[in-house]
């Protein structure tokens, strides 16, 4: 059997669509609750950087200064950010997710793994080699 060859030009858009509508399907599969997708990705954030300024967030998070204030508000409001004093500039804060905001995390983690995983399962093996061996791709790709 030979492999179909697809310009890279052509491939790119049908990627990078299947890779929207998953990511966006993924993102649905979460426990309900009043947390917005932008509070959850800020607190992602967090999680990833274990601490950052509002600023450096703010530029991670590609938002304004003043649109992270009102997450982060609302993040500390249900405890699940916490502020610290910066340790070398007294008018900066350093901000870093709570052990609940952690929780929070792994929550909505674990039902989105589960809900990713009910779908892998319907494929035949060979079609989750191919994904697996996809995901390395993509991890490279987004490396480089």
């Amino acid at each position: 059997m030979t492999a179909k060859r697809v310009p890279p030009a052509q491939l790119a858009p049908q990627l990078r669509d299947a890779i929207t509508r998953l990511n966006r399907r993924v993102r649905q599969a979460r426990p309900v609750g009043d947390l917005t997708v932008t509070q959850l990705s800020a607190l992602t954030s967090l999680k990833l950087a274990g601490a950052l300024t509002p600023r450096e967030l703010s530029d991670i998070e590609r938002v304004q200064p003043p649109t992270m204030t009102r997450i982060v508000a609302k993040l500390e409001e249900r405890g699940l950010v916490q502020r610290t004093p910066h340790p070398t500039d007294g008018r900066q804060v350093i901000l870093a997710p709570t052990e609940g905001g952690r929780a929070v995390l792994e929550q909505f983690e674990r039902a989105r793994n589960e809900w990713l995983a009910s779908r892998l399962a319907e494929l035949t093996e060979a079609d989750r080699e191919t994904l697996r061996r996809a995901a390395e791709l993509f991890q490279q790709l987004a490396r480089a």
